[in-house]
């Protein structure tokens, strides 16, 4: 944030993986980065599935209060049970939605992010899940469909075995037929949204919910015109 030529734009936690992993609870890795973020007034957005960015409302809702700072909660379902053997180490289904709620209350812009969207798994409970976030306070939402890239095709599968077998074959096509036929295509829109049929069903699905839910009405976009870089040398104070 100190060089230079450093040009304030949203930094994004959470795109690759949580930021609230449990270890996060001991280590405060995320913590600290918000931390730093908070200081210089610099703009981010977070995605988790996890209750504990809780923690930080604290930074969190004075950034908000800057246009500076926004939320998605993932929630793939409301199913305790299937969520369990999805996500086993992330938060509960309906404590997704608390957060949602605890965020909402403290000024903060949240949003809901159903993703991986899993034909023939979970797509059905995706109105139900964009209406208890909306509910609980959720102003944003957005949808990913799922990604199976190098080795995370084989886990995919060998998950499928194992917790739902009689669909295995069945979900697999219909991520072939989202991907042109294949398990995996990686072109940027495309890799997020699939092509076909089922890609179109469930993006129509997806905007006649958030309008009936009023949510994705508008967006204030994150400000970066109240940054100011750190020091170079924090060893050294300024004469001025």
């Amino acid at each position: 944030l100190a060089q230079p030529g450093y040009r304030c734009t949203p930094i994004a936690l959470g795109s690759n993986t949580d930021p609230y992993q449990p270890i996060e609870r001991d280590w405060g890795i995320t913590r600290g980065i918000i931390e730093v973020l908070h200081a210089h007034d610099h703009p981010l957005t977070i995605v988790t599935k996890s209750w504990r960015v809780e923690r930080d409302i604290d930074l969190l809702a004075d950034m908000a209060r800057k246009d500076l700072v926004q939320v998605f909660v993932s929630i793939t379902s409301l199913d305790h049970e299937l969520a369990r053997r999805l996500e086993p180490r992330a938060s509960a289904p309906r404590r997704r939605v608390e957060c949602v709620r605890t965020l909402s209350k403290a000024g903060i812009p949240v949003g809901v992010m159903f993703a991986p969207v899993i034909p023939f798994l979970n797509d059905d409970a995706l109105e139900d899940v964009l209406a208890a976030a909306a509910d609980a306070g959720a102003v944003h939402s957005g949808y990913v469909i799922v990604r199976l890239p190098l080795e995370i095709r084989d886990l995919f599968m060998q998950w499928l075995e194992q917790h739902a077998p009689l669909k295995a074959e069945r979900i697999m096509n219909a991520i072939r037929d989202l991907r042109g036929g294949k398990d995996y295509d990686a072109r940027f829109f495309s890799r997020q949204r699939g092509s076909g049929v089922f890609a179109e069903i469930i993006r129509s699905r997806f905007e006649l919910a958030c309008r009936r839910h009023g949510l994705n009405r508008s967006r204030r976009p994150l400000r970066t015109d109240l940054f100011h870089p750190p020091l170079k040398d924090q060893r050294q104070l300024a004469l001025f």
